[in-house]
């Protein structure tokens, strides 16, 4: 009986916590299924796998600028906030890959020069973003945050990525050497 007591309230326990966090998850992917098989056709080729995902958050860029220039769009802030989201969706899931092939001790030193030019365009445009988003700060609310968060984390990764490519570099310099 009190064993019986003792699992179930470690369910009801487990269900509290993991029902809000549900509740939080997004309803879709922001990759689509043709760019999830590339990617895992792709998941045994660092290089390959890398560059998709900078294609991939370029293009979530891009549409959103592509949206936010066209003064027809409706619900523009909210639109902005979920394109934004996609966009760091998958800019998150391409510092996973990078986390994953440094431990893997893959060669990755190319893919990592593309990453670093690309995090320098994701920072100009977000910041450009930034600036826009003055003129109309009631409209800017809206995503205000998720903006803020994305800038950061570009900030941070592109330090990452410098210092990983300078990581990566060296130990292939090692490696070689033996």
């Amino acid at each position: 009986m009190k064993r019986t007591a003792i699992i179930l309230a470690t369910l009801i326990v487990s269900l509290l916590i993991t029902l809000p966090a549900a509740g939080q998850r997004r309803s879709h992917d922001p990759l689509t299924p043709d760019e999830i098989d590339q990617l895992r056709d792709n998941m045994l080729e660092p290089e390959l796998r890398l560059k998709l995902f900078v294609t991939f958050a370029r293009d979530r860029m891009t549409k959103l600028e592509q949206m936010r220039s066209d003064p027809k769009t409706m619900g523009r802030p909210a639109k902005t906030h979920d394109m934004l989201e996609d966009f760091l969706a998958v800019y998150d899931e391409l510092n996973d890959n990078v986390d994953m092939y440094v431990g893997r001790k893959d060669d990755i030193r190319k893919p990592l020069k593309l990453i670093i030019e690309a995090d320098t365009e994701f920072q100009s445009k977000l910041l450009a973003l930034k600036d826009a988003a003055h003129t109309d700060a009631a409209e800017s609310k809206q995503y205000e945050f998720i903006l803020s968060n994305a800038i950061e984390t570009v900030d941070s990764s592109a330090n990452d990525h410098r210092s990983t490519l300078a990581d990566v570099e060296e130990y292939m310099k090692k490696k070689k050497k033996k």
